[in-house]
């Protein structure tokens, strides 16, 4: 069911899990901040390439504004999106996403994210080459392939079986060294299994309507 946000954007609610895929406070707005701001933007500061890898591909928003940024930044970007039930591309076409963040003319862009084949490469600019597995988080494992991951599954609660030492471990080892983990969760339990693993946890203010966020390191000295 489609949903509209704070900041205007929209949402959509899982009827399987009884949550929104993204913050009621503004879609794109915790987007920016959380993955954006706090992911991409930072591995940019120190290097021209960056390897994303984000759990739950979803609505498309983080890979439809990571693509974006990438553009303007004139990064080169390998993005891999991990989805189990996405969602139809009927439905995609729904979203105001492109209008909301003006570039209404990308509108063809953003539905080819939900149009192209799963389990191939796509370069679909020359600086971002995408791809999107239905592989179930749980069974991913690709050592040092990565240097941000984007950790946007639905809340623990929600989800409690996605948010395990055994993943985190999986995602510690995926990253390469200095990757950086960042999800819009913070809550102490999760942060506690994050150490467990080696990660070292950043406390960072969180997007509008939470505190926190968290960001994480692999072998922060």
């Amino acid at each position: 069911m489609l949903q509209l946000t704070g900041d205007g954007s929209h949402t959509l609610l899982s009827e399987r899990f009884g949550v929104t895929y993204h913050s009621h406070f503004g879609a794109t707005t915790e987007s920016m901040h959380v993955f954006i701001n706090a992911g991409l933007r930072f591995k940019a500061a120190v290097q021209n390439h960056v390897d994303v890898l984000e759990t739950g591909f979803g609505t498309g928003l983080n890979a439809f504004m990571t693509w974006l940024e990438a553009e303007r930044r004139n990064l080169t970007v390998g993005y891999l999106g991990l989805e189990i039930q996405p969602i139809t591309p009927e439905q995609a076409a729904t979203f105001n996403y492109p209008e909301q963040l003006g570039v209404p003319t990308r509108a063809e862009d953003f539905l080819q994210l939900h149009n192209v084949s799963w389990g191939e490469k796509h370069r679909l600019s020359n600086n971002f080459v995408f791809e999107k597995q239905l592989t179930p988080i749980q069974d991913f494992y690709a050592p040092e392939a990565f240097d941000v991951v984007y950790f946007d599954a639905f809340a623990p609660q929600a989800q409690p079986e996605l948010w395990t030492q055994d993943v985190f471990k999986n995602m510690y080892e995926s990253l390469r060294p200095e990757g950086i983990l960042v999800t819009y969760c913070a809550q102490g339990e999760f942060k506690r299994t994050l150490k467990k693993v080696g990660f070292s946890v950043e406390r960072i203010q969180g997007p509008p309507g939470k505190r926190e966020m968290t960001r994480a390191w692999k072998n922060l000295s």
